[in-house]
């Protein structure tokens, strides 16, 4: 599920509880506000699967293009071998054995250029995300605790929220 849209129902829930009256303070179902929490403790790991499948697929593409420069290697070699008698010969499969190495590296740097930049995108794109989620939870908790703490004559001394690590 979307962590934004977890994040929105967060919102709804607490846009949608019963008022204390002549306070700010809202009346929260625990239940429901537990699920959604725990739908987030879901959804961020299968947001750093995506990263990480990001990666494998980088590995993939670098691992590719490594194989294709070892097949253009391989094929150069064997031109070699088979012109060895004919000077000219040689002095050509050298030639185009150069180009070869030099193309495959080209095209080798080329794929791991463009999976770096894939892969950057991918996670700077994950980083703003899980920013704008961890900003969003940080003014939700400061919105709850300066509601919590505001005072109110005709309230009961307020209790401090205590918060434990998931």
């Amino acid at each position: 599920m979307d962590i934004m849209h977890l994040v929105d129902e967060l919102e709804t829930i607490v846009s949608k509880s019963p008022r204390l009256p002549f306070t700010a303070n809202v009346i929260l179902n625990e239940d429901d506000l537990f699920d959604i929490i725990d739908q987030i403790r879901i959804a961020v790991p299968q947001e750093i699967k995506e990263a990480k499948r990001t990666e494998a697929e980088r590995e993939r593409i670098l691992g590719r293009a490594k194989e294709e420069s070892e097949r253009l290697l391989g094929m150069a070699k064997d031109k070699i071998m088979t012109a060895v008698d004919d000077h000219e010969v040689v002095e050509a499969a050298k030639a185009e054995r150069n180009a070869i190495l030099a193309q495959a590296k080209t095209d080798a740097d080329q794929f791991k250029t463009e999976a770096a930049i894939y892969v950057t995108e991918s996670l700077s794109q994950l980083e703003q995300y899980l920013m704008k989620l961890l900003t969003t939870v940080q003014n939700g908790i400061s919105e709850v605790e300066r509601e919590q703490f505001q005072p109110n004559e005709d309230a009961p001394e307020p209790r401090p929220i205590s918060r434990t690590s998931p």
